[in-house]
């Protein structure tokens, strides 16, 4: 079936958008207007087909979902209110009008559960499919929550799932479709929508979306912070699904969950004495120093995913 013209697709695109209070001027115009409650937070990220996701293994409803949970959790990561979204995508002439209505569909679903509106974005043709998402938040009257904040004697947190997204890459370059929610985890993830605010306003020194790995994104903590985290391999708890995986495969648990990648969950530190809401889970400490270690041991292996690495 042939697309439609550009203005087309975008009418049927934003049809039907609700928007919030925050947007002044929606779809439609030159570029949103919209209100903000204290500093406005924006992040962007960037879906490139054949690097990020693979048609064959991520139907077009679940990427647009993919899309906006992505980049909203690093809104959430700043201890924001996500607000807004607008989505630029760039999809070959001969794509069906079905991939971009489910994508469509997905991207509002989506956005629904996370609390952001679609309120611009741009179409293009490219050879190969890319989504540009650029999520927008307002801290209101709290500060942000930088990587850079973590002390000596503090604790670290997680919050969400760890190592069922690359569980389900690995099921999936396997050939096979199950355990389905490790595939639909990797298709896209559970992002802890809320707990980015929460955990900022109980005191959490530092905080980030984990997207390359726990180890890795801690690493950019312990770095920006100056100081040394140590991660202890007790806390996690493996799960039915990915010990079948490791059975399966041979692959350690811990190599998925502490250097899998793409959970977009969250990792924060907070003082000692801070009671930790319902969803966060203690999972190491931090002190002088450098680096990040496992039990007080250098960690054997990749830390987690690194687009550039040699």
């Amino acid at each position: 079936m042939t697309l439609p013209g550009e203005f087309d697709l975008i009418r049927g695109i934003t049809a039907g958008l609700e928007q919030s209070a925050t947007t002044i001027v929606g779809p439609g115009d030159d570029a949103a207007v919209l209100r903000m409650q204290g500093d406005m937070v924006v992040t962007t990220d960037l879906l490139v087909e054949g690097v990020h996701f693979r048609r064959n293994w991520s139907p077009p409803k679940q990427l647009g979902r993919k899309a906006v949970a992505v980049n909203v959790s690093d809104v959430e990561a700043m201890g924001a209110v996500p607000t807004s979204i607008v989505v630029a995508l760039a999809f070959p002439a001969a794509l069906e009008e079905t991939w971009i209505t489910q994508f469509s569909e997905g991207m509002r679903e989506e956005g629904a559960t996370a609390g952001v509106n679609l309120v611009g974005g741009d179409l293009s043709s490219s050879d190969h499919i890319m989504i540009c998402v650029t999520a927008m938040g307002e801290m209101q009257a709290q500060t942000p929550v930088t990587r850079s904040g973590a002390h000596p004697g503090d604790i670290v947190a997680v919050c969400g799932r760890l190592g069922w997204s690359s569980a389900g890459l690995t099921v999936l370059q396997r050939g096979f479709g199950s355990p389905k929610e490790l595939v639909l985890e990797h298709q896209c993830p559970t992002v802890p929508y809320g707990q980015g605010r929460v955990a900022a306003e109980i005191g959490a020194t530092a905080m980030m979306d984990i997207s390359d790995g726990l180890l890795a994104d801690l690493g950019h903590i312990a770095r920006n912070s100056h100081v040394a985290i140590d991660v202890d391999s007790h806390a996690f708890t493996v799960t039915d699904a990915i010990a079948r995986v490791c059975a399966a495969t041979g692959k350690s648990p811990l190599g998925f969950i502490l250097a899998g990648g793409e959970d977009h969950a969250l990792a924060a530190t907070f003082p000692v004495d801070v009671a930790l809401p319902e969803g966060w889970h203690h999972v190491g400490s931090v002190s002088d120093g450098e680096g990040v270690t496992v039990d007080g041991q250098p960690w054997e292996g990749a830390a987690g995913w690194d687009h550039f690495a040699r």
